[in-house]
């Protein structure tokens, strides 16, 4: 199955600090209950690791405002060591059969440098390889 990319987020002081705000467009991919605002979810990283993580919308407001509550998504960020500048990359796979969502998979990424006008970004767990 391909992993469908859901968004990338280039990481602001806040979102390291407090909540990761995501795309609006991104909710199509996660199936809150009907009547809910929130739902908890897990997503793989690139050593296989499952991270749970609590996806929030706002109750009130022209639009829902989604965000990867503070509360589940900082033990990431410490783990990972991001910091501004840093990049998250969420992907889904979906089981075509069954049209049901079969797995997240979330990437923590660092921009090691730019070849040839295009930054080369590189998983945060493989950064030892490149001597970073």
């Amino acid at each position: 199955m391909e992993p469908v990319h859901l968004f990338k987020k280039k990481l602001k002081p806040s979102h390291i600090s407090h909540a990761l705000s995501i795309p609006t467009h991104a909710l199509e991919a996660f199936p809150i209950p009907e009547g809910a605002h929130m739902m908890n979810f897990e997503a793989d990283d690139a050593t296989d690791h499952a991270w749970r993580f609590c996806l929030s919308t706002r109750m009130t407001g022209a639009y829902p405002k989604p965000v990867l509550l503070r509360s589940s998504w900082h033990r990431f960020v410490e783990q990972k060591g991001l910091a501004p500048e840093d990049r998250v990359v969420f992907f889904m796979e979906r089981d075509e059969a069954n049209d049901m969502i079969r797995r997240y998979t979330v990437r923590a990424q660092r921009k090691v440098m730019t070849l040839m006008g295009q930054d080369v970004w590189v998983d945060v767990e493989d950064l030892p390889l490149y001597g970073l």
